[in-house]
């Protein structure tokens, strides 16, 4: 008998629990970006796979959670590649992971919520002059990249 996936609500809960504990550069809880990340992906009109992965798309880079685990989690298939295509490898360029993010089907959504929420000015409000202007140029750079520079942030 075939494995039956997780829901929504246990993939929340398990990206919940996988990055308690965890803060964001200005000492935010964690959770409240990957939140607002599967939420911009539903108000998106993403797929309930894209928002599953929405919530798990920091979870293999930040080591929360290990690729084995995704790998034999009970998730689809497709859930798994965009999460693998959202996770930038350690000195990973970032033309190649744009390049891997516009290759699997479904990622760019996410990564377009990540990109909104990430450059929202409230949240950038909160860093240091020096660390808001390099993330400022990063997050611009890697909008050109995929092509989806006039995006709301």
């Amino acid at each position: 008998m075939p494995q039956q996936n997780l829901s929504l609500a246990e993939i929340e809960a398990i990206a919940r629990e996988a990055h308690a504990g965890q803060a964001d550069k200005a000492g935010i809880p964690y959770v409240e970006h990957i939140a607002a990340v599967a939420e911009g992906v539903r108000a998106r009109g993403g797929s309930d796979e894209q928002i599953a992965a929405g919530w798990l798309h920091d979870a293999v880079e930040d080591e929360v959670l290990s690729r084995e685990w995704l790998n034999g989690a009970a998730l689809p298939q497709s859930v798994k590649d965009m999460v693998l295509a959202l996770t930038k490898g350690e000195g990973e360029d970032l033309s190649s992971y744009t390049r891997r993010i516009l290759a699997t089907p479904g990622a760019l959504l996410i990564k377009e919520a990540d990109l909104a929420h990430n450059s929202d000015p409230a949240r950038l409000a909160l860093l240091d002059e020096t660390t808001r202007a390099r993330l400022t140029e990063k997050y611009a750079k890697t909008r050109r990249l995929l092509g989806i520079e006039g995006a709301d942030a």
